[in-house]
């Protein structure tokens, strides 16, 4: 039998950390020490009824607190960290860059250092055995021309905004504390994530909730942007495996094998909730009648595209979820959790007041 490993996961009440931690608290028997600092996107309701509750621990920390963190690993002896807090949205960027900086460049340096001094104090086995995976985005290649190129774990990094340079600064961290202190790290970037407790002012909720409500489903520009799209659940299974498994040094990129225009997704999400809800507000025929374009955001990536095939190769993952699937399990989901929507869009609307 394995023994149980104590599992650190940083930003663990966000979108994507809270779907890791309901997969490793689920498909493991190791212990995960959740550390996040509760901004407007952290939101513990994601992860109410885990399959072993006393197998996660949570702190409210700050990544940028060195000697909160320092306690932290004193405590609970990590054998492996899996980094996701960070500030996430484009938009957000643009409006106000310095959060940006502060958490995804001081806070991932504050971390690295805090973890390489603790992993220099262990025993040679658990020092042998630790692991630091950084989780990042496939932004930071900026955008693809070709209808046919793919970002590889070799193309060379254009960040377009704010919060992608900010991403790319802290993969060239990671990278540099690998090459220079040989601190044993790997990295993910990931395409574009969908599913569940997928936070409200982000594409494919917000089209969701717009929808239900009767008011327009905006699209930027001429919403020809492709994207490709990851289930969440399948990227928490790829991360899982990249921590475990992956070599150290190494960059693994992951990606859905889903490629879709913007104006797509939303036409998507229109059928689906035609399909599902027959009395539709304000006498519209469709959902697709709700959709609107406007002014396209500075900046703006065209094309984004992933090549898995290293980790399918190297580590055997590959996504379980076509786009169709997933994105129907995501409406379902959002419609039979509309208490947990309103209670974010609530945390929204407070953090925006408290902002103004």
């Amino acid at each position: 039998m394995n023994k149980m490993k104590t599992i650190l996961v940083t930003g663990g009440a966000g979108f994507i950390g809270s779907n890791l931690i309901r997969y490793l608290n689920a498909h493991t028997g190791h212990r995960v020490i959740n550390v996040d600092m509760l901004t407007y996107a952290g939101n513990m309701a994601s992860l109410d009824g885990l399959t072993a509750p006393e197998r996660h621990i949570f702190r409210q920390i700050d990544i940028c607190d060195g000697a909160a963190m320092k306690d932290i690993f004193t405590e609970f002896a990590p054998d492996y960290v899996m980094h996701l807090a960070a500030e996430s949205h484009v938009d957000r960027s643009i409006d106000g860059p310095a959060e940006f900086i502060q958490t995804n460049i001081v806070g991932t340096f504050t971390l690295l250092e805090v973890a390489r001094k603790y992993w220099l104090s262990l025993a040679e086995g658990q020092h042998k055995a630790f692991r630091f995976h950084h989780i990042s985005t496939d932004e930071v290649y900026g955008d693809l021309d070709g209808p046919e190129e793919l970002f590889t774990e070799e193309t060379p990094y254009q960040p377009s905004s704010p919060y992608s340079a900010s991403k790319a600064a802290s993969d060239h961290l990671v990278r540099a504390w690998n090459r220079t202190y040989d601190f044993p790290i790997v990295i993910t970037n990931c395409s574009n994530n969908y599913g569940p407790y997928h936070y409200p002012e982000k594409l494919i909720p917000l089209v969701i909730l717009n929808a239900l409500e009767g008011k327009a489903l905006p699209i930027y520009g001429d919403g020809q942007q492709i994207r490709d799209w990851l289930y969440v659940e399948d990227h928490a299974a790829a991360l899982w495996r990249v921590a475990s498994s992956g070599k150290v040094g190494e960059t693994y990129n992951v990606g859905g094998h889903n490629e879709k225009t913007n104006l797509q997704v939303v036409q998507h999400i229109c059928a689906i909730l035609d399909e599902l809800i027959l009395e539709k507000p304000n006498h519209i025929h469709s959902f697709a009648d709700l959709i609107s374009f406007v002014n396209d955001r500075p900046g703006h990536d065209r094309r984004y595209a992933i090549d898995a095939t290293k980790i399918w190769q190297d580590l055997q993952w590959k996504p379980q979820e076509t786009f169709e699937s997933g994105l129907k399990k995501t409406v379902l989901w959002f419609l039979a959790n509309k208490n947990w929507c309103e209670n974010v869009q609530a945390s929204l609307a407070r953090a925006r007041r408290g902002q103004a």
